[in-house]
């Protein structure tokens, strides 16, 4: 898979990186925990941030195949340690983006339909809800009565009933566009119709969410918002609020060009190849056996 994948961005000229992956800053976003050693350094939850800082020093399109680290993330489909692709294309927008990945899973697992459906479509067929506009209230309720039991904020009971609405489809391959706003993370946003979205997508194969892409943001003083809001969930839910990575910030305001990036999880696409229902059966070396 490592060979096919680097032939895959050699015959498209994108450059391979390497960055590291313990740092001084984690990312504010709640729904994430990161490692934190002794010495306050973090391990990377993905390379994002310092990929982005070598795009706006002048690198070209480039991608990287490097361990990711999140805590608390143990199962059939997680592990604390993992493998990441990520990459970023200059000048693309989503769509073309949704293509390139198609093209690599394809690749990997064989030619294949893919599906496209929006969130607020999603939801609202499967659930009668208006992502966009339903108060936090009405989405906890739903998503309680659908077997949430333990809600922290808004995203994560929108999160459990896209989860939940995807083990319904039959579609194999669906790509899920146009985020709630408030789930845009590092993406653009834009407007359809009388709301907000966010420009990014996942890609789910068989339930499993295997790629998370973005339209990227290039606004810095944006991005620190999102940073703040990020820390104000964060205190309300009782957790420990991060430091924003004022290198990546810098970088931003310096000139991040357009582009969009992705993040597939490569253990999840190889486990998927070999029709494995666990990541444990692909990894050498799993959490519960190091």
């Amino acid at each position: 898979m490592l060979g096919v994948v680097r032939d895959f961005f050699g015959e498209k000229n994108v450059l391979e990186v390497q960055t590291a992956i313990l740092a001084r800053y984690g990312v504010t976003e709640p729904t994430i925990t990161s490692f934190k050693t002794d010495s306050g350094h973090y391990l990377q939850t993905s390379p994002e941030f310092q990929m982005k800082r070598l795009l706006a020093a002048g690198a070209p399109s480039i991608y990287q195949i490097c361990p990711a680290f999140r805590e608390g993330e143990e199962g059939r489909n997680h592990n604390p340690e993992f493998v990441i692709l990520e990459w970023y294309r200059l000048g693309f927008d989503s769509r073309q983006l949704m293509r390139e990945v198609a093209e690599l899973v394809d690749l990997i697992l064989g030619s294949g339909e893919y599906h496209y459906l929006t969130v607020g479509h999603l939801l609202e067929a499967e659930f009668d809800v208006d992502v966009h506009h339903d108060s936090d209230l009405r989405l906890a309720e739903v998503a309680r009565d659908h077997g949430l039991d333990k809600l922290v904020g808004r995203s994560d009971g929108v999160d459990f009933l896209v989860a939940t609405a995807l083990q319904r489809l039959p579609a194999e391959r669906v790509f899920i566009t146009k985020f709630p706003v408030d789930q845009a993370a590092l993406a653009k946003t834009e407007v359809m119709g009388k709301a907000i979205v966010a420009d990014r997508f996942e890609l789910v194969i068989h339930g499993i969410e295997v790629a998370n892409g973005y339209h990227e943001l290039t606004d810095a003083d944006e991005l620190r918002c999102r940073m703040d809001a990020d820390n104000r969930e964060r205190e309300e839910s009782g957790l420990p609020t991060l430091g924003q990575d004022p290198f990546l910030l810098a970088s931003m305001r310096e000139g991040l060009p357009a582009c969009a990036g992705v993040a597939v999880g490569l253990d999840r696409l190889l486990a998927l190849a070999g029709d494995h229902d666990s990541l444990s059966a692909v990894m050498a070396f799993p959490f519960d056996r190091v």
